[in-house]
């Protein structure tokens, strides 16, 4: 009897124990749950910088700045984890916008693919112009997305449908082209036509009429080309959802000379469209001339230094382009898509209601 009590005491002692063990760890989970409870339902970040604005300079360049919130691309979210890594030592200004902007892309979406532009964002001050105190021939002023193949100019076939869709487009771009431009007296501080903006250079002129400037269609200079702005939505690889996007004519008048500068990313390539080419032109991109044809396209990569200029006579007339920008080949679609999130186009038509190239294509007049 004695045996048979002890052993009941200590089953019972086991299972008090038991018990309490139970109830610790019952209160344990009941703690995770009410702090993972709190951190999820708290702003996921606070005070996130919005877009981005590449603001006009004195001269080609431009420079950055916030703006307004901007609205998340189209795809449903999947959930992912968020490693919230910290910001390297020189993260401050740009670095430390893009990498927060970044994060919040990635805890709406993935981060499956972010490696590069993870890279990009936390060590750019080897790349970007502000920062980047040596002398190169690559110096792209906003962002630069490491480990792309990079050269001054790329053969047709980088983008081969939206190059050959552009050249067989040739003869109703160049008809636009005339139904908008009207030369004016080629003398310094001459106005340019309706519709017209005027860039600063160091002699001559030159000018550029914007179909979509960094992102943000121009309604009525669209309206006014229907049949470009048609072609313009048929290319696969525009850049038509971020600031780094613009299709535009642009002129540039006899004697004139662009200054040398570097494009604001090397995410993108820039299509030039010859439409009316006389002797005397040339573009010179990384230290390498090329000659503009009626009715072929370039391909460069404009993060590096370049310049134009037009040598040739009055009666030569003004080299007239259509300029476009198209991802660069080897930016993932992933990539694109974050790249959109993070440089979204700023300003008051944000959001579901800003026009995008097929909604605004179908008001413009046939």
């Amino acid at each position: 009897m004695l045996r048979a009590g002890g052993r009941d005491a200590v089953d019972e002692e086991c299972q008090s124990s038991a018990v309490g063990t139970a109830l610790c760890l019952a209160l344990l989970f009941v703690w995770y749950c009410y702090r993972v409870g709190r951190e999820q339902s708290a702003p996921a970040l606070p005070g996130r910088p919005g877009p981005f604005v590449l603001l006009p300079a004195d001269g080609p360049q431009g420079r950055q700045g916030p703006a307004a919130p901007p609205c998340p691309p189209n795809g449903s979210a999947t959930a992912s984890s968020l490693p919230m890594l910290p910001l390297h030592p020189g993260g401050r200004g740009l670095n430390h916008r893009l990498y927060h902007s970044l994060q919040d892309y990635a805890k709406r979406y993935t981060w499956s693919g972010m490696g590069r532009l993870h890279k990009g964002v936390r060590d750019p001050a080897r790349h970007l112009l502000s920062v980047r105190p040596a002398p190169s021939i690559q110096k792209p002023e906003v962002f630069f997305l490491p480990d792309l193949p990079t050269a001054p100019f790329f053969p047709r076939d980088a983008q081969k449908h939206d190059v050959e869709l552009l050249e067989r487009s040739f003869p109703l771009l160049l008809a636009e082209f005339h139904s908008v431009y009207r030369p004016a007296p080629p003398r310094p501080g001459s106005s340019p036509p309706p519709g017209w903006k005027a860039n600063g250079t160091p002699q001559g002129q030159w000018w550029t009429f914007y179909l979509v400037n960094q992102g943000t269609p121009l309604a009525l200079n669209a309206r006014r080309c229907p049949r470009t702005w048609r072609v313009l939505a048929q290319l696969r690889t525009f850049i038509g959802n971020n600031v780094f996007g613009n299709a535009c004519f642009s002129v540039l008048g006899p004697g004139s000379t662009v200054s040398e500068h570097y494009g604001p990313t090397n995410v993108r390539l820039r299509c030039h469209l010859g439409l009316k080419v006389p002797p005397g032109c040339e573009l010179v991109v990384g230290g390498e001339p090329q000659c503009w044809s009626e009715g072929s396209c370039l391909l460069f990569d404009d993060s590096f230094l370049h310049t134009a200029f037009h040598e040739g006579s009055a009666e030569d007339g003004p080299r007239a382009v259509f300029m476009v920008d198209l991802w660069h080949p080897n930016v993932a679609a992933a990539e694109r898509q974050a790249l959109d999130y993070i440089f979204t186009t700023p300003g008051p038509l944000t959001g579901p209601f800003r026009p995008s190239l097929t909604r605004l294509r179908t008001r413009a007049p046939v």
